[in-house]
């Protein structure tokens, strides 16, 4: 069965062609790109139900100082069609630095679920320290390769990946993600998540930079979650030309996609009773 899909970017620059070429070998789905904040309109409730699910691989709401702190709260319209959205049980894939967007937005820390931060401060009533990043062309943190394998039981988004797969893709050190029936590791790294092994946050002040400690970090790499009533599968991978050409993250992908979009998905992100 085919599945509308609407994928929303800008905000970070990436490889458009090679972008694209992920989609485009997906013969399972049709694909509407749309740039903010021109997605904002499409996400209307009384336009986004043409879609089945959304793949989020946009970056904004990044406050860059104290002038900023507006732009980084959402447009109240676009805050509605979030929760609409959430309400109706649209499945949503959020790829690499969408995780990152909004770190003032409550709403968008409960969709992704992750424990990033760009500086020092609260995530889930625990004081954490800014999150570190190994990634870009640059010495020394240059992107890892490493291998990604299926964390605990098999689930439709690792199906055809059980022996794992080795990726060269940027990676992040941050605190361990809630251990919950609302979240769901299915892929961890085997690369070593230590402080040593990754830059300070960029967006921290200087001070923070200067003085960062972070203990060993998580090796989730991708997860599945509930958000109210849509299924949600976020991946830190997906940062460049050498994730989207990767076979392994390709299968990952699209079965994410077709995962989020079934009607398997919703069943289980609307299913309270594993949370009681």
């Amino acid at each position: 069965m085919t599945s509308n899909l609407l994928v929303v970017t800008k905000g970070h620059p990436f490889d458009h062609n090679a972008f694209h070429a992920l989609f485009d070998a997906n013969t399972d789905i049709v694909t509407t790109f749309v740039e903010q904040p021109a997605a904002q309109v499409i996400m209307r409730p009384e336009n986004i139900g043409r879609y089945d699910a959304v793949v989020f691989y946009d970056m904004l709401g990044i406050p860059m100082g104290p002038d900023d702190l507006a732009a980084a709260q959402p447009p109240a319209d676009y805050a509605n069609s979030l929760e609409t959205m959430l309400e109706r049980g649209i499945g949503l894939v959020l790829l690499n630095h969408a995780l990152v967007q909004w770190p003032l937005w409550p709403l968008w820390r409960e969709i992704t679920g992750s424990t990033f931060r760009l500086t020092a401060g609260e995530v889930d009533g625990r004081q954490v320290p800014g999150s570190g990043y190994r990634g870009g062309a640059g010495e020394p943190h240059r992107n890892a390769t490493h291998r990604l394998s299926p964390v605990g039981a098999s689930h439709p988004v690792t199906r055809g990946l059980e022996a794992g797969f080795e990726i060269t893709d940027e990676l992040y050190l941050r605190t361990p993600l809630a251990r919950t029936p609302d979240i769901v590791p299915l892929l961890a790294s085997d690369y070593a998540f230590t402080q040593s092994n990754f830059s300070p946050p960029p967006l921290a002040p200087k001070a923070e930079q200067d003085s960062w400690a972070h203990d060993d970090g998580d090796n989730v790499v991708v997860w599945a979650r509930r958000a109210r009533n849509s299924p949600v599968v976020a991946s830190e991978a997906g940062d460049g030309p050498a994730a989207y050409s990767n076979p392994g993250f390709r299968r990952l992908l699209a079965n994410a996609i077709a995962w989020v979009a079934s009607d398997e998905a919703r069943a289980w992100a609307r299913d309270r009773s594993a949370l009681e």
